[in-house]
């Protein structure tokens, strides 16, 4: 491997060998904090954006990356390969984490000539519910992360460049009957059984193809989880279905929620317990073209949730690109291969130096 690819695996295994599961990033942050040798323009609640000094005239690029991991699977210390770096994160999204530390590095130690002003901004909580994002605070504390002309959040991509990305609405919908001995269940009326036929045309929804600015994104319906019933001789009286629906970028939060009681058909009562928007698809923004032709990239959309809303929410072009590979996401075995850290490296290289790959 290159000497740029050796230290990207190092500063990879390094980063994996600080845990930092969600509500605990106190110490990776620290450590990034003393990692990073461009100027700090803001820190709190472990939250940490370095920028390079703003030129007239040049757009402002923001990498930004989550510092946070979901919980370990015996996957802890991290370990090396050859080529693979292994260990929770490595993926999603340690390797992310590494090209932003090394990109600043290389401009502090070798001083290049750059077309686009750098920002950094790493941020705790990610994996956890958007109601616990600390991005918020960001945008009332930072107002240069406002100041973006792209935001690029490095969550794994198999370095493509996925641009916009899906809303995500939950709600419960509850089937209510009559309580009854199980050995007279005629006595009663069985909530499972209400719920089952009212879930049918449910759980028979097609995935809904919908193309936004040339992308083809999937729209789903998903029923995660059913409670009820409190003993084997009871007849329930309540049973409870939580809904996940996932919707194109078409729609607005509040068309989202009337379709989704469209789709339901009124059976049962609908409450709605969270509704994350979407991002709006930034595919013909100047910068991203040119990301693009930087890194020969292809351009896909983002079939999930990720916190480009969150950016796109404050008016701001996002899109997600990263190294590591989304099939090893949240896995035991997670890994991220080091030509692909090196891909994503070089690529924001020439992006923020303007030139173009090879």
């Amino acid at each position: 491997m290159t000497n740029v690819g050796n230290r990207l695996a190092e500063r990879t295994l390094e980063l994996i060998d600080l845990p930092s599961v969600s509500r605990d990033e106190a110490r990776i942050a620290e450590h990034v904090a003393g990692c990073v040798p461009l100027p700090l323009r803001y820190r709190h609640d472990d939250c940490l954006l370095f920028a390079t000094e703003r030129v007239a005239g040049r757009p402002l690029v923001l990498l930004a990356g989550h510092l946070d991991t979901i919980p370990a699977q015996e996957n802890l210390p991290g370990r090396r390969d050859g080529d693979v770096v292994w260990g929770l994160g490595a993926s999603d999204m340690k390797g992310g984490l590494a090209v932003m530390i090394e990109l600043a590095r290389w401009i502090a130690e070798d001083d290049p000539s750059l077309e686009r002003d750098l920002a950094l901004l790493f941020f705790p909580r990610e994996e956890l519910p958007a109601g616990e994002s600390a991005l918020p605070g960001v945008f009332a504390g930072a107002p240069l992360v406002r100041e973006a002309d792209l935001v690029v959040v490095l969550e794994p991509t198999d370095n493509t460049i996925q641009a916009g990305c899906l809303g995500n609405l939950n709600a419960s919908l509850v089937f209510s009957g009559e309580s009854a001995h199980s050995a007279r269940p005629w006595l009663g009326v069985n909530a499972i059984e209400r719920a089952v036929e009212g879930l049918a045309d449910v759980v028979r929804l097609e995935p809904r193809p919908v193309t936004v600015e040339g992308l083809v994104f999937t729209e789903v319906l998903s029923v995660t989880r059913i409670e009820g019933g409190i003993a084997a001789n009871v007849i329930p009286d309540r049973v409870e279905c939580l809904l996940n629906y996932r919707y194109a970028p078409d729609r607005t939060p509040p068309e989202a929620e009337v379709e989704l009681r469209s789709l339901v058909g009124g059976v049962g009562s609908l409450e709605l317990r969270g509704n994350s928007p979407p991002a709006r698809v930034a595919a013909r923004s100047p910068l991203v073209q040119a990301l693009r032709r930087a890194g020969d990239l292809a351009l896909e959309p983002k079939q999930a949730w990720t916190p480009v809303a969150e950016f796109a929410g404050q008016g701001l072009d996002a899109v997600n690109l990263g190294p590591g590979a989304t099939r090893f996401a949240h896995r035991r075995d997670e890994q991220i291969a080091g030509p692909e850290l090196v891909r994503t490296f070089e690529a924001l290289r020439r992006f923020l130096a303007g030139t173009v790959s090879a």
